[in-house]
């Protein structure tokens, strides 16, 4: 089985310095299983790539072992596909031969470690099991640019159909430590198997290499499962810690949170009035397929689920919990059929690129980029206009100069307690503004609520339109 990671960066050899590993000389290493070799097939100042190929010895993995009976194992034990297709082996031959580079760590060039590069893997045959479909719902919500070709059972007999192996490109601006984590866990999760027995100890592992990515994955319960060998107990533990005692918590203080920003803005009906500017904005680009991203509770899918204008409506949210109080308001359950196919509501983080949010007329963003952390917001700016690239977008955010008009709310403090920020007018029309600029959009201005001549309104609101 071959893998290989490509940098284009200059120099280009800088990788083996990454990767730990010379690039003008041939490493090899024992494993267990057989034997492992990097090796650099192209090294320049341009394009360097680094492969590991891992040779594996199917007798030398069965010889001496015994079922539980004492017979020996079938042929199947000797005749199967783990020499040459990537799986749990190879996860293990990247922790094993690139442990440090996983780590994010190099003496040389530290600051390259922590860098996002522009990477290529490559991998020479992949067992999809569940297709390219699945290949895709599992890499590109992390930002990777994919590549597949499907290889037929036997070219000789074509009606054979199509096997589940792929040769897969994966293309991404991302650290190298990221590249060979996402690999490392998600290479068995595609092939659904592992060769070595499964404990509380792969909880660990799991829960240590999906740090930072895993708990916003859109398909973590599936990674998890299958990364556990569906063994119930190991997947709801990893599962609990992953989110059940820190999400629910979350998702109650969010609730708690939002109904003191509506008891603060409450006395101008400033809720309503936001989504019937949102409504008239979308009326107004003549939108029919609209993806309202970071839904919540769904207010804003209620209004457009009244209006037929809207063919397809699309609720986003990274929060089970929102999703499912959406899903029981709009008593999804009980609509007629045709109602019932207009509207969809899908799990997600606004920071991944998700192919699903591709292709609509237009995409809603009410009251969402103030919970961004500053650090990711390039991420969401980016999964918006440039993945899912909508012909319009409609962003809300609290007006922060209007503050001082809400009685209640102490003097220095932001409307919302999981607000990041909150910006001026200034602020607000300059980054609108720099966005329009960079993903070739116009955009204008409106204020929602009550205008004061000092402090303008207390929401603004940006119309997005492609060019």
């Amino acid at each position: 089985m071959l893998l290989s990671i490509s940098y284009t960066g200059r120099p280009a050899t800088d990788l083996g310095y990454l990767l730990h590993k010379s690039p003008f000389r041939i490493h090899s290493f024992e494993q267990v299983f057989g034997k492992a070799y990097v090796f650099y097939p192209e090294t320049t100042a341009e394009r360097c790539t680094a492969s590991l190929l891992l040779e594996i010895d199917p007798i030398g993995l069965v010889r001496n072992r015994r079922g539980p009976s004492g017979e020996a194992h079938s042929l199947e034990e000797y005749v199967n596909d783990r020499p040459y297709a990537a799986s749990s082996f190879l996860s293990v031959a990247i922790a094993r031969i690139f442990g440090t580079a996983m780590t994010g760590r190099s003496k040389e060039r530290p600051e390259l470690a922590e860098t996002r590069l522009p990477l290529e893997a490559r991998i020479a045959v992949l067992p999809c099991r569940g297709g390219e479909a699945l290949l895709r719902r599992l890499f590109e919500p992390l930002g990777y640019e994919v590549g597949a070709i499907r290889h037929p059972l036997d070219t000789k007999f074509p009606e054979w159909g199509e096997s589940p192996y792929f040769t897969v490109t994966l293309k991404a601006t991302i650290r190298l430590s990221d590249l060979l984590t996402h690999l490392y866990v998600l290479i068995p999760v595609l092939d659904d198997d592992k060769h070595y027995w499964v404990g509380d100890a792969e909880v660990e592992k799991l829960l240590r290499h999906g740090e930072g990515w895993l708990r916003e994955h859109p398909e973590r319960e599936l990674i998890t499962h299958r990364y556990l060998k569906h063994q119930r107990r190991l997947a709801r533990e990893a599962l609990s810690r992953l989110i059940g005692d820190e999400e629910p918590e979350a998702d109650e203080m969010a609730e708690t949170h939002a109904r003191e920003e509506e008891a603060i803005e409450k006395p101008i009906s400033l809720a309503e009035q936001r989504i019937g500017a949102v409504m008239a904005a979308l009326r107004s680009c003549e939108a029919k397929r609209v993806v309202d991203l970071g839904c919540g509770e769904g207010r804003l899918l209620r209004e457009l689920l009244k209006d037929k204008t809207f063919s397809e409506i699309v609720g986003m949210d990274v929060s089970h919990r929102a999703l499912d109080i959406a899903s029981q308001k709009l008593r999804l359950q009980d609509l007629p059929r045709m109602q019932k196919e207009r509207i969809r509501l899908i799990h997600g983080s606004l920071t991944y690129r998700d192919k699903r949010l591709a292709g609509y007329d237009a995409a809603t963003v009410v009251e969402v980029i103030e919970h961004q952390d500053p650090p990711r917001l390039a991420a969401f700016e980016r999964v918006l206009f440039e993945f899912a690239c909508p012909q319009a977008v409609v962003v809300t955010t609290p007006n922060v100069e209007y503050n001082v008009k809400f009685e209640t709310l102490p003097a220095g403090k932001m409307r919302h307690k999981d607000h990041r920020f909150e910006w001026t007018r200034a602020e607000f029309q300059s980054w609108a503004n720099r966005m329009a600029e960079r993903f070739g959009y116009s955009v204008r201005f409106l204020g929602v609520g009550p205008e004061d001549p000092a402090v303008g309104s207390p929401t603004q609101m940006g119309i997005f339109n492609r060019q």
